[in-house]
């Protein structure tokens, strides 16, 4: 009866939760544990296989099917980053945290079989935690159609016993994170938010008396969005001796605002300005857990030479060396056609590429046009090839069966790619190009584009990759862009590609924020917590 009570009880803390540590993809071969003195006990072959996770079968084989947590040092520990998982925006929950300590107070009068099974959750649980930091809780894979992130392989085993054999587990949760700096950067604004008090007293913001609210104007909505200003640490000064009036105090505290959120720093409070100050600190500080989530779906150590983008911050850094030497901003893809999640590598440049007019623009944008206007791709530069590479006169275009042609514009200025491309291998047919539509990076919303990525001054770019390996300079490509002739160049320094998606970080121990503009981050922290 005993037996079959312990078993019962492991069933419940099972299926309380809501995954296991899974088995790897490659097959790994655990170390043998190092047992000490402390008191052990032999692991009964049912009350493991209860768990259905082979990790935690491999874990006790090389321990030969005896606890391991008998020091009370290492249990302490371990206790005690669990507890504490929150502060890297793990939830403690997952770990049955609180279930653990309650055997640990019982540490001394537990029986085998009970010790048997503290044993059992403590590595079932810590390999979960560890397993999160390294990649994350959640499959993106799962979650995402247009995710294309290399798979991360973690042989948890390998780590935890490596660690537990020479007495360094003080060191593993670092070991398991991301290096990059933008995750580091997210843990600081973990640790930054939790500073702020609670902000439940201050309402939301009402919509102003006026469409914008400018410089000496006066309206009631500023008593609030004073009082965001202050919570926020944009603004000093004291709550009780706030008036109606825009004065030049909150003028200089709303461009600090805006700066922060990636807004356009005008000074100018319009909705998009109301919107960012309404976030409260708990949605803001669930935005940053999301985010905290997200790069552990990505690469920990990133390569030499990169280039990293940034989709909501509609920026493009260049990376080599550790040190930043280029940045650019991006036009990214509307919330409807969406720039995809990639991480590749970059291979060529094309100057004076043509452009092949793709099946959801065709659909979407080319079709209703030329059934309103046969002259529109014309006018556009684009011939039309039918499936024997013909040209097909526009007037002879069947619109009722679009799909049977090809659309392809010629080079030159006004080609929807500019005046080059940077390629590199996706499965999405994507790819940074020149635009042309030069007047968008001067906007503040460059959520605008098809999914492509469009580089301002995209030449100085493909001449700091080119230049030093392969000896094209800004003439030399001059020379290459007068000719109008399409030139595909091999790009030989390897320059890996990080196309990715994060709203919050910090700087120089400030909050910062980007619109999510392709509202990710709420559902995704749902998802984290459910």
């Amino acid at each position: 009866m005993k037996k079959l009570y312990f078993l019962l009880i492991i069933s419940i803390l099972i299926s309380c939760k809501k995954e296991s540590p899974k088995a790897p993809v490659k097959t790994f071969k655990t170390p043998a544990i190092i047992l000490t003195d402390e008191r052990k006990v032999q692991i009964d072959t049912a009350t493991l296989n209860a768990f259905k996770s082979e990790t935690l079968k491999q874990f006790y084989q090389s321990s030969e099917n005896k606890t391991v947590w008998g020091n009370l040092k290492k249990r302490t520990f371990v206790l005690s980053l669990l507890k504490k998982s929150d502060e890297l925006g793990l939830n403690p929950d997952d770990y049955k945290s609180s279930t653990l300590e309650k055997f640990e107070k019982r540490i001394s009068n537990l029986k085998d079989s009970e010790l048997a099974t503290y044993d059992i959750l403590l590595t079932y649980n810590f390999e979960l935690y560890l397993t999160h930091l390294y990649k994350g809780k959640l499959d993106p894979k799962k979650l995402y159609t247009n995710w294309d992130l290399e798979e991360k392989t973690f042989d948890v085993n390998n780590v935890l016993v490596k660690a537990f054999n020479t007495d360094k587990l003080d060191s593993i949760a670092e070991h398991c994170q991301s290096k990059a700096e933008p995750y580091k950067q997210l843990l600081e604004a973990l640790k930054i938010i939790n500073t702020f008090p609670d902000d439940a007293d201050i309402g939301k913001i009402p919509s102003p008396d006026k469409v914008k609210i400018t410089l000496n104007d006066t309206s009631s909505s500023l008593i609030n969005i004073k009082k965001r200003l202050l919570f926020w640490k944009d603004m000093s000064g004291k709550s009780d001796s706030l008036t109606k009036k825009y004065d030049q105090k909150t003028f200089d505290a709303v461009k600090r605002f805006q700066e922060r959120h990636g807004l356009a720093a005008d000074g100018v409070i319009g909705a998009g300005t109301i919107s960012a100050l309404n976030f409260s600190k708990q949605k803001r500080k669930e935005q940053i857990i999301a985010n905290l989530e997200r790069w552990r779906w990505y690469n920990n150590e990133l390569s030499e030479s990169y280039f990293i983008i940034n989709i909501p911050d509609y920026s493009l850094h260049v990376v080599e060396n550790q040190d930043t030497t280029l940045v650019r901003n991006v036009v990214v893809g509307t919330s409807k056609r969406r720039t995809p999640i990639i991480t590749s590598k970059l291979r060529s440049v094309v100057f004076n590429p043509t452009w092949t007019v793709p099946p959801t623009i065709l659909k979407e944008d080319v079709v209703p046009a030329m059934k309103r206007n046969r002259n529109y791709l014309a006018k556009k530069n684009i011939t039309i090839y039918d499936s024997a590479g013909k040209v097909v006169d526009p007037k002879a275009w069947n619109e009722n069966n679009p799909g049977k042609y090809r659309y392809v514009q010629s080079p030159g200025y006004n080609n929807s790619l500019g005046l080059m491309k940077i390629m590199f291998p996706n499965h999405h047919s994507v790819y940074l190009h020149d635009t042309n539509h030069r007047n968008y990076f001067g906007r503040n919303n460059r959520s605008l584009s098809s999914g492509c990525v469009r580089i301002e001054n995209p030449l100085e770019v493909a001449e700091h990759i080119l230049d030093d390996y392969e000896n094209y300079s800004k003439d030399k490509i001059d020379t290459i862009i007068a000719s109008k002739k399409t030139t595909y160049i091999k790009i030989t320094k390897k320059y890996a590609l990080y196309q990715w998606y994060w709203t919050a970080w910090s700087k120089k121990n400030q909050l910062i924020f980007r619109a999510d503009i392709y509202n990710l981050d709420s559902d995704l922290y749902a998802k984290l917590r459910e």
